[in-house]
């Protein structure tokens, strides 16, 4: 199975907050991190606090947080609310179902039952399982860049 591009962001953002707990971070610098645009991470963002796994704080000093703490945010919860319903083939879709032996097909109770094994799966962590490496991530997330090389130029004569 393969996740969509707006739970990957989803799962990004949520990993991002999650490495600096003592901090905020801005959607600005979860952009340039991940080399992300803007607008589709402000779109990722709203979705998450509308669900209630971040939350955001204006004026100054404001940014983005979790709006619980990362071991009561299940990662199967997340990729469920940002995949909607699996439909891992076109017989999972019944307004749109144009199979012709949908009816008798037992690959549609295989598929139904590898989805739910990916989903229980998921269900077993949480955020906090997965920024347990904290050290390392906030090494890679959070370098500084290099401060710009200064150009020397030379005097003629």
């Amino acid at each position: 199975m393969r996740l969509n591009t707006f739970t990957d962001y989803a799962l990004r953002v949520l990993i991002h907050v999650a490495a600096r707990p003592a901090q905020r971070s801005t959607i600005g610098e979860i952009a340039t991190t991940f080399a992300i645009s803007e607008h589709h991470l402000t779109k990722v963002v709203h979705f998450l606090g509308r669900e209630g796994f971040l939350r955001n704080v204006r004026g100054r000093g404001g940014g983005l947080e979790l709006a619980r703490k990362a071991e009561d945010i299940n990662v199967g919860a997340v990729v469920r609310a940002t995949e909607g319903a699996p439909l891992a083939a076109e017989c999972f879709d019944t307004a749109n179902d144009a199979c012709t032996i949908t009816r008798v097909c037992r690959l549609r109770h295989v598929l139904r039952d590898a989805v739910n094994a990916f989903y229980d799966v998921l269900a077993q962590y949480t955020l906090a399982d997965l920024v347990r490496n904290r050290a390392m991530l906030n090494k890679v997330l959070f370098m500084q860049a290099p401060p710009p090389v200064a150009h020397r130029t030379r005097a003629h004569g």
